[in-house]
């Protein structure tokens, strides 16, 4: 384990983003043993014109102008920094060359925010971790110095339009420069040996605490509690990208006596589906992430009915480890990275596939194999994900 350590931490998601994010866990769980630095990106000047009544815009734009601290102190180990500056609106360029030549501009003025940030913290021999990002902050490794530079691999963003025209060139590279890099998946771990052999698969860190219920204290919600039985469930946002509509409202209709119970924000295809017109489907709504675990606990089977496509056949997704650690039976589509967790879910292909798992989980349901899907569930902790990242700094280290 790495102990008295200071790093530096920077990806995709900020600090202040309003869903469970890799990149914040894994520095508050890094902030147990060492100084962190968690450093947000830069606003994009288009963000500043284009999207000036978001609130999170808002806060940037108050931060830039001096009206609010940039660096800001969560716990004793660690710091948020907003960075005081502003970069370019630059993923339209076509030409590799002269994108490269304003990224590394954009990367120089957030870097001087950083080494700021680090001057007056005193960080010294710190250790770089970069959550995922492979096109700002690409050049960090230069500007910044670190001792060690490591880099998590954990999605396929570069598969999503706005990275797939310099993701997919930079990525391998940025891959190419880190000390040690790290993956969630095997599929994701051979990817990155293509361009740096020191390359792992680590798994994924979940937030167990959140998903527990031992004592059997927790209460289901009042607008759920009610809701006829058995409840079909899932938890998470409600989109077209990653869900298939066509299997929910197939589980709807071949099932009419069960619940299908939706908890999250909608996409617009989702507000104007036909499952709004089905009477056993209902829709519950955006809630705070710790109220997930007892919605959770009103399933009595957990559903991840993902499109099978370039992003989701490779992705870990998260619900599953927070259905597990609540032993809920789990029904999922089928894809490659599910077979990670085989030994736990019912894995259809097709909609039809669903309703036969789906009665199936409910049969074999049984206090034995739930306290299997707990433990199943415990090994991915955050603790568990940081010690693994530790594990290969130790290994560059030496």
């Amino acid at each position: 384990m790495i102990k008295n350590r200071d790093i530096i931490v920077y990806g995709l998601q900020a600090w202040d983003i309003n869903i469970a994010s890799t990149c914040k866990y894994t520095a508050l769980e890094m902030s147990k043993n060492n100084r962190i630095l968690f450093v947000n990106t830069p606003m994009q000047r288009s963000s500043a014109i284009f999207h000036k009544n978001d609130p999170t815009i808002q806060k940037r734009i108050r931060i830039n102008k001096g009206e609010e601290e940039d660096l800001v102190k969560v716990n004793d180990n660690l710091w948020v920094l907003y960075p005081k500056t502003v970069i370019e609106s630059i993923n339209w360029i076509k030409s590799p060359k002269i994108f490269n030549f304003f990224n590394k501009i954009n990367d120089k003025r957030y870097a001087r925010e950083i080494l700021k940030s680090v001057k007056k913290l005193n960080f010294k021999d710190y250790i770089l971790f970069n959550d995922n990002s492979m096109i700002t902050g690409y050049y960090f490794k230069e500007l910044l110095n670190p001792s060690v530079f490591v880099y998590l691999l954990r999605d396929a963003v570069i598969l999503v339009d706005y990275h797939k025209r310099h993701g997919t060139r930079l990525q391998p590279e940025i891959i190419k420069k880190a000390d040690a890099a790290v993956a969630n998946s095997d599929f994701f771990a051979n990817y990155c040996r293509q361009t740096n052999p020191n390359s792992h698969m680590i798994g994924q860190g979940c937030d167990i605490t959140m998903y527990s219920d031992k004592d059997g204290n927790l209460k289901v919600p009042k607008d759920l509690i009610d809701i006829k039985k058995p409840v079909i469930g899932y938890v998470g946002f409600l989109t077209t990208i990653r869900l298939d509509i066509e299997v929910l409202v197939h589980i709807a209709e071949q099932l009419p006596n069960y619940s299908l119970v939706l908890v999250g924000p909608e996409d617009d295809d989702f507000k104007n589906s036909k499952l709004h017109s089905l009477s056993n489907v209902y829709f519950l709504g955006r809630k705070n992430p710790d109220e997930l675990a007892a919605y959770i606990k009103g399933f009595d089977v957990a559903l991840n009915p993902q499109k099978v496509n370039k992003i989701t056949d490779i992705n870990y997704p998260l619900k599953i480890d927070e259905y597990l650690a609540m032993g809920k039976p789990t029904v999922a589509t089928k894809t490659t990275f599910m077979n990670y967790f085989k030994d736990h879910t019912y894995l259809p292909v097709t909609k039809e596939d669903y309703i036969i798992e789906i009665e199936k989980a409910l049969k074999e349901d049984s206090p034995e194999l739930r306290a299997e899907r707990v433990e199943c569930a415990s090994g991915h902790t955050w603790e568990n994900f940081v010690n693994k990242i530790y594990d290969q700094i130790e290994l560059v280290e030496k």
